[in-house]
């Protein structure tokens, strides 16, 4: 059985600085989720807040009441994990109070950020009083452990699709899971690669958690996680997270995903409710069109698909502007969590028929 969780956000739950958290309401293969933290939208259901959450989770003032809420429903957490994704990855201090309450009730608590609690004395002590655990998932790996690139990636005929963003914080996971599962669902046997400490917590089975890992070891690393998704999954479809934006002026990704992985298709994520990179208002969003350039000017693939984040769109406006960005790139578009991806896996499917065809003739 899934461990139950309680996801602190305090303060977050309505930002992208709570993406975390976005995507464990969603869905979480790792953990059962009972609860959320933040005492700005206490009361309110998930899906009250985030598109295509559980609508069985409820939002708590603090993470005594989830805690006694979980108790007396007879579905008791027994991990607490913190939800907030902050510019720099740092935890504010106000949270390690409900972090020291969690281990003091015996509950493990899983760290997503670059603050390591398990160095914290008074954190550690409480643990092992307790026979809780501190995971600090994004402590970088044992040099031992990490591979640089070898060329491996050569040898997996996995049909590839990277999800790229425009932005940082703009559905590029969200939309990956989503082409994941419409495969599986059309019995395409497909893989998710992450590379973020969410789709670790949301139980994806292969990935990295690509700003834990030394620069010189990155391209080795994505390339390790693909091949081992094709040596042990064997799977038609490889879909690829991708982190950031190439463009983006503090969280420029995109490249190394690129290069090492080899993808043979990109989607691009984009929000066109945004003008500027997300949490920098001085610095202007680069046109889609032009970024869809860059893309494919790098890593000479074909951008296929763009698919839109809806935040700030009214519901009525979405078909209007799906068409106008469509007709202003050249490219199909669609959004994702109000249209579904049927779209969107016909013609991925199209171009894995084509490039089959191409490297693998009958």
């Amino acid at each position: 059985m899934k461990p139950r969780a309680i996801v602190y956000c305090e303060s977050a739950f309505r930002t992208t600085h709570g993406k975390t958290a976005h995507g464990l309401v969603r869905r979480s293969e790792r953990f059962q989720i009972v609860g959320v933290v933040d005492s700005s939208c206490a009361g309110c259901h998930a899906h009250d807040v985030v598109d295509g959450a559980n609508p069985d989770i409820i939002v708590f003032e603090n993470f005594q009441s989830a805690l006694e809420a979980s108790r007396r429903a007879d579905r008791a957490a027994s991990a607490l994990i913190i939800g907030l994704a902050p510019d720099g990855g740092r935890l504010p201090a106000s949270a390690l109070h409900d972090v020291a309450v969690a281990l003091n009730e015996g509950l493990d608590v899983y760290n997503g950020l670059h603050d390591w609690l398990n160095d914290d004395p008074a954190l550690a002590s409480l643990a092992a009083q307790h026979h809780a655990r501190i995971i600090d998932i994004r402590r970088p790996p044992d040099r031992d452990q990490l591979h640089f690139f070898s060329g491996l990636i050569k040898q997996v005929d996995s049909f590839r699709v990277a999800v790229l963003g425009t932005d940082s914080a703009v559905g590029k996971r969200t939309t990956a899971w989503a082409i994941v599962d419409a495969f599986r669902q059309a019995n395409v046997s497909a893989q998710l690669v992450g590379t973020g400490q969410t789709a670790w917590l949301q139980g994806a089975e292969y990935g990295i958690i690509l700003d834990s890992i030394v620069n010189d070891f990155v391209a080795g690393e994505l390339e390790n996680a693909v091949y081992r998704a094709w040596k042990q999954a064997h799977p038609d479809v490889i879909v690829l997270e991708g982190q950031g934006s190439l463009l983006h002026p503090a969280y420029p990704g995109g490249f190394e995903l690129l290069a090492a992985t080899r993808p043979h298709v990109v989607v691009v994520q984009h929000a066109p409710g945004r003008q500027t990179y997300d949490g920098f208002d001085d610095f202007p969003l680069h046109p889609i069109a032009l970024q869809c350039q860059a893309i494919e000017l790098i890593s000479q693939r074909p951008v296929v698909a763009i698919t839109l984040n809806t935040e700030q769109i009214p519901a009525n406006d979405i078909p209007s502007i799906c068409e106008q960005i469509e007709k202003q790139t050249g490219r199909p578009t669609m959004a994702p969590l109000v249209q579904g991806v049927d779209r969107l896996i016909t013609l991925l499917r199209t171009h894995q028929r084509s490039w089959e065809s191409t490297c693998h003739p009958r």
